[in-house]
């Protein structure tokens, strides 16, 4: 509603002067005033005066204890409106007080900055925080139902496999009746035959009985010692089935493990736990050699190794001269670092630097080493096309560079840091792309992260990347100073802006899940505890 003061149909004008469109007001007269009558108004010194904006008319309320008293004042420590009267009192003496109109319009700028800063960043991200929710509901009904398949296919394969041994077993049983049959047939046959001999020589001896022939009698020769003993028995041992007891934990291991549920919760407040200050005056990568010990590289040839309270454990200079472009801790806890102007990947063991890979065509960026004791390398040719390799050992297992419609994946610009997932998925840090992207162990991509929906997508800048038990990815954001926090599946989590990081860089987690974030102006390296 437009204020009266503007209406056309009735001009406000100053009460002494009646000068139109008044700017003051005293609160405690009740007249209006232009800003000439003021001080003649302030002059009659019989009366108490309270001068405020127009706008503001009306602020001052009425004092609750002297009713023909208007407050003018705020008591600070009593947080209540006071009249002259109640701060002459022994009441409010020592207490401190401000003129109840600074206060207002301090109030009303505190106001609207919070009203800013609700509309602008805190309810948007409670709004894509509360869509994420669904959408995360959703993942849960579709790993469920993947575990379930999973669980349906590795059942059906032990029924089929224990199908096969019991009718193996059954095939068995049949080969064994079969020949303890072909036995019984064989002797069958044997005293049949037998029994037809003895009928034949009992008819025999019958005949002879009753003959006088001499000469028959003569030349009977007796079969009894022949006969008396059976035809060749057999033996047989019989077939047994002897069952096992069902053993559970065997059968478990037989179908797989099923990894309990795990839920950690982010920290509103993430907690920075150790400051290390480095040598050196600009800071890049860093890798955990243990949960207390890390490597660290930039752009002098010199690799170094620092405990959480900054004491320089170990320096290496690197076997060309040159400065690392990145570096990773294998599986077996050697270090290994690319180096870009002689397109080698090398190796740290003790004393010693072995040189794995030289590369023609193409050099090498960044790297990162897996759980299978691969090593991921980013690489970029001399027509700037880049590509992530797998290598085994020195020998080239993957080339991920195209997607399904022949695009490029990553850009051609760097840096292009990047990481194993705990689900095996390759996650790059596409710093001119802004934007993460994700692909699949196959090397299929995944999806493309290019930060919160509320966030434009040209103030996000992601450099270094790593990942936590939870399989959730981090990246550093360097141009605006926090970390990004995403899901597996790249939707927004949270970010870590709260710990004073000032141009972070390198990241990498230890085995409890605490962050290692490089600060590349400061040449320090930062602990954060970011899960409770």
């Amino acid at each position: 509603m437009d204020d009266p003061m503007y209406s056309l149909q009735d001009v406000i004008r100053c009460d002494l002067c009646e000068t139109p469109v008044p700017h003051k007001h005293c609160d405690i007269c009740h007249i209006h005033l232009c800003e000439a009558c003021v001080g003649e108004h302030l002059s009659d010194q019989f009366k108490y005066h309270y001068i405020v904006p127009f706008k503001l008319r009306g602020i001052t309320p009425k004092c609750t204890k002297h009713s023909t008293k208007v407050c003018t004042q705020l008591c600070t420590k009593c947080n209540i409106s006071v009249c002259p009267l109640c701060v002459a009192s022994s009441e409010h003496e020592y207490h401190e007080k401000e003129d109840i109109l600074k206060w207002f319009e301090t109030k009303k700028e505190l106001m609207q900055k919070d009203l800013k800063d609700l509309e602008k960043n805190i309810h948007p991200k409670y709004q894509e925080a509360a869509t994420n929710i669904p959408v995360q509901r959703i993942d849960v009904n579709k790993r469920s139902q993947k575990l379930r398949t999973a669980l349906d296919k590795q059942g059906e394969a032990l029924h089929t496999e224990i199908d096969t041994i019991i009718q193996g077993m059954k095939s068995e049983i049949d080969v064994m009746d079969a020949q303890h049959i072909a036995a019984l047939d064989q002797q069958e046959d044997a005293i049949s035959h037998t029994i037809t001999e003895i009928t034949q020589a009992i008819l025999d001896l019958r005949r002879l009985l009753d003959t006088s022939d001499i000469c028959l009698v003569s030349k009977y020769t007796s079969r009894t010692k022949e006969f008396r003993n059976l035809p060749a028995q057999f033996q047989v041992t019989l077939p047994t089935f002897a069952p096992n007891e069902i053993n559970r934990e065997q059968i478990h291991q037989q179908i797989g493990f099923l990894s309990k549920l795990a839920i950690k919760f982010l920290f509103d407040e993430p907690r920075i736990l150790s400051d290390i200050q480095t040598k050196y005056q600009y800071l890049g990568s860093v890798s955990c050699l243990s949960d207390s010990e890390l490597w660290t590289c930039i752009n002098d040839n010199i690799l170094r190794l620092y405990n959480l309270q900054g004491k320089l454990l170990r320096s290496v200079q690197t076997k060309s001269g040159n400065a690392p472009w990145d570096i990773a801790v294998t599986q077996s806890g050697d270090l290994v670092y690319a180096d870009y102007r002689n397109r080698s990947i090398n190796l740290v063991r003790g004393t010693q630097i072995q040189t794995l890979i030289t590369l023609r065509g193409w050099k090498t960026l960044y790297l990162c080493s897996t759980s299978s004791r691969d090593l991921l390398v980013c690489m970029r040719s001399n027509d700037e096309q880049t590509k992530v390799v797998r290598y085994s050992g020195s020998t080239e297992k993957q080339s991920i560079q195209w997607d399904d419609q022949g695009n490029p994946l990553y850009s051609s610009g760097l840096p292009l840091y990047l990481t194993e997932n705990r689900n095996l998925d390759i996650c790059v840090a596409d710093h001119w792309a802004c934007a993460v992207v994700v692909v699949s162990v196959a090397g299929k991509l995944r999806f493309r992260y290019t930060g919160p929906p509320f966030t434009p997508r040209e103030l996000f800048y992601p450099l270094g990347i790593t990942t936590d038990s939870r399989c959730n990815i981090l990246t550093s954001d360097n141009s605006n100073h926090f970390i990004h926090i995403i899901d597996q599946d790249g939707h927004f989590l949270r970010y870590i802006h709260n710990c004073g990081l000032q141009a972070p860089q390198g990241l990498c987690v230890d085995s409890r899940d605490n962050l290692f974030v490089t600060e590349f102006v400061k040449g320090k390296v930062k602990k954060i505890q970011y899960y409770k």
